[in-house]
């Protein structure tokens, strides 16, 4: 795993496997202003009343028990909370690093996953079985916290903006830290893969996210896909214009759409060749 910070009160960490982002956010407490003084210091750490979240979730299991020495090495606090951007399985695994914190996360993945109780554990035991991974034990989701989107959700005296996110599933959300000028969209805006359209995802929807981002990554220093490099500002409208024209061609065009440019691998095919067969 490979960890970085976007800002001082942002770090992020990439999994060794599917270059899976996971981003630990703080939020600073609110404290009145020091007294005047020559011999005044402002500590660089953590202080009371600030307050760290873990938003998605690295994949192998040495890279989840490592979580908590980051955020300690980083003298954040220790997390209070967990989000997941959406319900697919490889969001969901910070419940097994912290296993005491809720999960929040967007009403439409909380429906989601309550209609279709046990599926990620099962997505994951196939992954688990695929690569011959071991774990201590099984994800439990525990409770889940329906978070308002859109909406605002404190963090210490900062709020993190949640915007609606569907279209590469049924349900999703996009997590602005606007203090920081880092955004964090889940699986959307990679230059790793090509936009899939998975459970319950479709095209239109997919259209309408891409669309919202654009006024946040006008806004963001750093967006931070779920899978794949964190991108600047113009990179990441780029690619937000590659994956609308992709996404616009898919809906005319089918399997006959052209991919975008430097993601056109056997991979990528196949993925494209799903997203055709999910619009008929």
């Amino acid at each position: 795993m490979r960890a970085v910070a976007l800002h001082a009160d942002v770090l992020l960490a990439t999994s060794a496997v599917l270059q899976a982002n996971c981003v630990i956010v703080r939020g600073r407490a609110a404290r009145p202003d020091p007294e005047p003084g020559p011999l005044h210091v402002i500590a660089p750490d953590d202080g009371p009343g600030d307050e760290t979240f873990v938003i998605d979730s690295p994949i192998l299991p040495e890279e989840l028990s490592a979580l908590g020495a980051l955020v300690q090495q980083a003298r954040f606090p220790a997390p209070s909370g967990l989000l997941a951007t959406h319900g697919d399985w490889d969001h969901l695994l910070g419940r097994l690093a912290f296993p005491d914190l809720a999960l929040g996360c967007a009403h439409d993945t909380a429906e989601r996953l309550q209609s279709s109780p046990g599926e990620a554990q099962r997505e994951l035991r196939s992954f688990d079985e695929e690569l011959m991974i071991d774990r201590d034990r099984p994800l439990s989701l525990g409770a889940l916290q329906e978070l308002p989107v859109p909406g605002r959700c404190e963090l210490g005296a900062q709020e993190l903006e949640l915007h609606p996110a569907p279209g590469h599933t049924r349900d999703g959300m996009a997590v602005m830290a606007g203090w920081a000028g880092v955004l964090i969209c889940g699986d959307y805006l990679s230059t790793a893969e090509i936009p899939s359209l998975g459970d319950g995802g479709g095209a239109e929807e997919y259209t309408r996210t891409l669309e919202r981002l654009r006024p946040l990554v006008a806004r963001s220093g750093h967006v931070v896909p779920g899978h794949g490099p964190v991108l600047g500002r113009e990179r990441a409208l780029e690619v937000l214009e590659e994956d609308l024209s992709y996404v616009r061609s898919l809906r005319e065009r089918g399997e006959a759409a052209e991919l975008p440019r430097g993601r056109r691998s056997r991979a990528q095919r196949r993925l494209h060749a799903a997203n055709a067969a999910a619009l008929l």
